[in-house]
């Protein structure tokens, strides 16, 4: 799939830490409870840490008990899904639309208005908060 931003892996493996690579280009997952972004609580915006890409309004963030910095919806167009089959089961990834880096998966089982919980890696993000 083509992308509005491509980079080779060489450029990648330079702008993004070793972590960062894993779970963006390589579609890894970081440890939950890993990232500082899970307590992050102000007003601001979660964007991709590969593109810029504004991702996530900080006030669409909730606690989901699972380690992982949770949203009930993304900014308009600024999300792509696959279906994963990996680890033999069928689940939702969510990738950034801009640069395809895997962000997570989305699961049916979040609170309103949408019932879906997007379940982020906090180390593909980057927040900006709101001045």
């Amino acid at each position: 799939m083509k992308y509005p931003v491509e980079k080779t892996d060489e450029e990648w493996r330079r702008t993004l830490t070793p972590q960062q690579y894993a779970v963006l280009r390589g579609h890894g997952t970081e440890a939950p409870g890993s990232c500082a972004l899970l307590q992050e609580k102000r007003a601001g915006t979660f964007s991709c840490v590969g593109c810029g890409q504004a991702l996530f309004a900080a006030g669409r963030k909730f606690e989901s008990g699972t380690g992982w910095p949770s949203f009930f919806a993304p900014i308009g167009g600024s999300i792509g899904t696959t279906v994963d089959r990996t680890y033999g089961m069928t689940r939702t990834e969510v990738h950034c639309s801009r640069c395809g880096g895997h962000l997570g998966h989305v699961f049916d089982d979040g609170p309103p208005p949408t019932g879906l919980r997007y379940c982020i890696n906090g180390v593909a993000l980057t927040f900006e908060p709101t001045s």
